[in-house]
């Protein structure tokens, strides 16, 4: 099969074409800025890229369009499509489907899947849970929205198709988004998957540019509950109010609880060093000791480890697998230090995906909490954002984001291409928080605050114009 792919350098869609590749499809594919790290990957996998979506595509004659819902019906100013490949394939009668439902027929068919959903931590628990099971020998299949840096030869594969475990059954572990599928099909990509293990790790108001509130989310999760199988396990954050309205909406598999003192699975301990307990296994001797932070890890790894147990990985098994776990690429990754001149202990920069609010509280919650349990208490947090999702765009949750950056001894937002005012929703903040209308202004003024010890967290969900490697640059200019 022949399949051409629209917007194939998005992370999903490019995971989608890798795995066809892999299953021996031909493969080409098209985006609005094809470009590296993304291209050189699909194109080392023999994957034609295009530069736009141009109508002269059809030339390709693919068996079917795979389109992503980057792609849209929009219209120019001058009334021409902003994507002409998809209004062609329209008035062609090609055929085309989401990628979701691609994936649905082609790949996670006859395979039990685990699918982990939720505004928070769904690379990170995907990740996770994968490496539990490749760990216990399961050889699964994933997805996952990110760069995994923990599966030796696969390690950077976003995707792969997996093998067959010992019980000759196949996995396959994906991350479950609640965004739209395409411009034809508006339910949640989350739908398509079928799963017969979910995770449901937390839920929050997100996606303010296709939900009009939480209502309309949660209601979305009650659509991915109702698709879970009578034998199958729903696997549920206990302390999420949320989450409990939409199992009020019900439930129709095994439910298994994480999180809180007295559910399925809970943490005794700190999150970098942490015991393993359980409701329904009283004698558990399970531990995880890692390299992470952040309470939010802990429940990331508790969510992984109940949902392993639904497909026969015991608990303990699952934590010894997590304590050799690394994190994703952008997962409070560290991309650098510099020794300054006027100090002995280094400069930190780090790069995290952490966008929404709490995302960012939470990452910031984690490493601060971390430092003062090691004694680190003079070392400071500076927090460098770009507030770029398009929720944050919006403006809709502006005014948490002092919450959001209170563990940081001075924040600095790039403000720039925003329609509201940062610097208002940052007032509370006083002289900790300041705005910034280039990248460059924003590295300047970091740099010339850094001092011996400081750990500068940026956070933003896309490349944030090359912001790590010019303040690395410049930090050691400043040396």
């Amino acid at each position: 099969m022949h399949i051409h792919v629209l917007g194939v350098c998005g992370t999903f869609m490019g995971g989608l074409a890798a795995l066809a590749r892999e299953a021996g499809h031909k493969v080409t594919g098209c985006d609005a800025g094809v470009y590296p790290p993304m291209s050189d990957q699909l194109r080392a996998l023999g994957i034609e890229l295009i530069e736009g979506f141009g109508a002269d595509q059809m030339a390709l004659q693919p068996d079917v369009f795979v389109i992503g819902n980057v792609v849209s019906r929009v219209r120019l100013p001058d009334g021409s499509p902003k994507y002409p490949l998809a209004d062609a394939i329209l008035n062609a009668g090609a055929r085309y489907m989401s990628g979701p439902q691609w994936l649905a027929e082609n790949v996670l068919r006859d395979r039990h899947v685990l699918a982990v959903a939720g505004t928070h931590g769904k690379t990170t628990t995907t990740t996770m849970l994968a490496w539990i099971l490749d760990r216990a020998g399961y050889q699964p299949g994933y997805l996952i929205g990110g760069v995994p840096l923990v599966f030796g030869e696969d390690e950077g594969k976003s995707a792969r198709l997996g093998g067959t475990a010992p019980d000759g059954k196949r996995y396959f572990v994906i991350e479950a988004d609640e965004y739209d599928t395409a411009f034809f099909d508006k339910r949640s990509k989350f739908v398509h998957y079928g799963p017969r293990t979910a995770v449901l790790n937390n839920l929050e108001f997100d996606h303010a540019d296709i939900f009009d509130n939480l209502a309309a989310i949660e209601r979305q999760f009650h659509h991915l509950m109702r698709i879970v199988p009578g034998v199958g396990r729903a696997v549920v954050n206990a302390q999420d109010e949320s989450l409990a309205r939409v199992l009020k909406m019900g439930c129709y598999s095994e439910l298994k609880t994480f999180g809180s003192l007295g559910a399925d699975f809970f943490a005794d301990g700190p999150a970098h060093d942490f015991a393993v307990r359980s409701r329904t296994h009283p004698v558990l001797d399970a531990r995880v000791s890692w390299g992470l932070t952040g309470s939010h890890n802990q429940m990331n790894a508790l969510a992984a480890i109940a949902a392993a147990e639904h497909v026969g990985v015991s608990p303990d098994m699952a934590a010894a697998a997590l304590s050799s776990f690394q994190n994703a690429k952008r997962r409070m990754e560290l991309r650098g230090e510099v020794v300054l001149t006027s100090g002995a202990t280094p400069v930190r920069v780090y790069d995290d995906f952490a966008h929404h609010p709490t995302a960012i509280r939470l990452t910031l919650d984690g490493l601060r909490d971390r430092l003062d349990a090691d004694a680190r208490r003079s070392e400071r947090l500076i927090a460098v954002f770009e507030p770029r999702s398009a929720t944050m765009k919006l403006g809709t949750m502006s005014q948490q984001l002092p919450w959001a950056l209170e563990r940081a001894a001075f924040s600095h937002c790039h403000a720039a291409g925003l329609t509201w005012n940062p610097a208002e929703a940052l007032k509370p903040m006083g002289e900790r928080a300041v705005t910034h209308h280039s990248v460059d202004a924003t590295v300047q003024a970091v740099v010339a605050q850094a001092q011996p010890g400081d750990h500068i967290v940026c956070m933003s969900n896309g490349g944030f114009g090359g912001i790590h490697a010019k303040l690395l640059a410049a930090l050691e200019v400043k040396r």
